[in-house]
């Protein structure tokens, strides 16, 4: 059933679609994450993560509505599912229980670039698909970009 015509070609479509499907897995992932961490989070630094989480996933969830909301405009149906989500998403995850600051902060910088590389990938293959698709995701890049950045800074000097 299609209720919204699709102003994209069908091979645009198809490419614009596993763009803004994988984004919006990612984003939901990502906030779920956040959330997680943000529950579980331990240490001297707990306060200051515990609201930079927050920050995050308040990012993570207004992209995913805009990513999804993107998608129908453009007649492709958006799956948000908890099942979807389940199934589909890969990026690095904290693991189960309690978590020390230190953490937290490398596997949610490390959960960011993972993102990030892939948003990359996408604005490539939405380049000549769908520009204004790929100007949405350049857009969530930059933000990701930031916050990846502030986590990044909390753990200097790095030992590496």
């Amino acid at each position: 059933m299609t209720v919204v015509k699709s102003p994209l070609p069908e091979p645009a479509r198809q490419v614009t679609f596993d763009a803004l499907q994988g984004t919006l897995v990612d984003l939901l992932g990502i906030s779920l994450i956040g959330k997680q961490a943000h529950w579980n989070i331990v240490g001297p630094r707990f306060r200051s993560i515990h609201l930079q989480l927050d920050e995050v996933v308040t990012t993570a969830r207004a992209f995913a509505d805009t990513v999804a909301e993107r998608a129908a405009a453009l007649g492709l149906p958006p799956d948000g599912r908890p099942e979807t989500i389940a199934s589909a998403f890969t990026l690095p995850s904290p693991k189960e229980g309690w978590l020390r600051d230190e953490d937290v902060v490398r596997v949610i910088a490390e959960t960011l670039g993972a993102a990030i590389d892939r948003l990359r990938e996408r604005i490539g293959t939405t380049e000549k698909a769908d520009p204004v698709t790929q100007d949405l995701l350049i857009g969530i890049t930059a933000e990701l970009e930031k916050q990846r950045w502030m986590f990044e800074a909390e753990n200097w000097p790095r030992e590496d």
